[in-house]
C-alpha cells in the first residue's frame, strides 16, 4: 500500500539525504567512490511512499529496472528512500533478504548490489550505540543500489580498498558521539 507523498515530505526527505551525503558520506570520505557521483549529478533518488513491504518490492522492481536500463553516464547509483516503511531495524534487515531476492528474480544478478543505511543501522555484535554502527546510519532507511561494474571499477582505482571498512571505524571513533550530534543536530 502507498499514500501519495506531499511535496514538501519529497522535498525534507531529499534535502536530509542530501546533507547526510555532503555530511558523512562525502564530508567524512565513508565512501570514496561517492564525491565522483555526486559532483556529476549521476545519483538517482527515489522517495518512495511504500506503507507496506509489498509496495516497497514493487518500488525495488521498477528501480531496478530503471537503474539496469539506463547509461551510466545518465546516472550512475539509485538511492530508493523509503521513510514510512521498515523504521525498524530488526524488520529492515530481514527485508534485505526479499530486496536480494528481488535482485535474482530480475535477472540482475551480478549486474546491481544492494547496500543498506538506516536510521538504527547495528553491525551484528555491536552495541546500538557503538560510533562504528553510524557508518552505516542514514536519516531515512534506504535501500543503495550499485551497479556492481562500477563498483568494481572504483575499487580497482582505490589502493587497498579493504581497509575501507577500518578506516571508517577509526573516522567515527575519533569523531565520537558529540561530533555526530554537531554535524547533525537535528537527529
Amino acid at each position: 500500500m502507498s499514500a501519495e507523498l506531499s511535496l514538501s515530505e519529497i522535498e525534507a526527505v531529499l534535502t536530509d539525504t542530501r546533507e547526510w551525503l555532503e555530511r558523512a558520506v562525502i564530508g567524512l570520505n565513508l565512501c570514496p567512490f561517492a564525491k565522483a557521483v555526486y559532483a556529476s549529478d549521476r545519483i538517482r533518488y527515489c522517495v518512495s511512499a511504500a506503507e507496506d513491504e509489498e509496495a516497497l518490492l514493487d518500488d525495488l522492481a521498477r528501480e531496478l529496472s530503471t537503474l539496469d536500463a539506463t547509461p551510466d553516464r545518465v546516472f550512475d547509483t539509485t538511492l530508493l528512500i523509503h521513510p514510512r516503511v521498515l523504521a525498524d531495524f530488526a524488520q529492515y534487515n530481514a527485508f534485505l533478504d526479499e530486496a536480494d531476492r528481488k535482485v535474482e528474480s530480475l535477472g540482475l544478478l551480478g549486474e546491481i548490489q544492494i547496500a543498506s543505511f538506516h536510521p538504527h543501522y547495528q553491525f551484528a555484535g555491536t552495541a546500538h550505540d557503538d560510533i562504528g554502527n553510524f557508518t552505516n546510519r542514514s536519516p531515512f532507511p534506504m535501500l543503495h543500489l550499485l551497479r556492481e561494474a562500477s563498483v568494481a571499477r572504483a575499487v580497482a582505482a582505490i589502493p587497498d580498498a579493504t581497509a575501507i571498512f577500518d578506516r571508517n571505524i577509526e573516522t567515527l571513533r575519533r569523531l565520537g558521539h558529540d561530533g555526530w550530534r554537531r554535524m547533525f543536530p537535528r537527529a
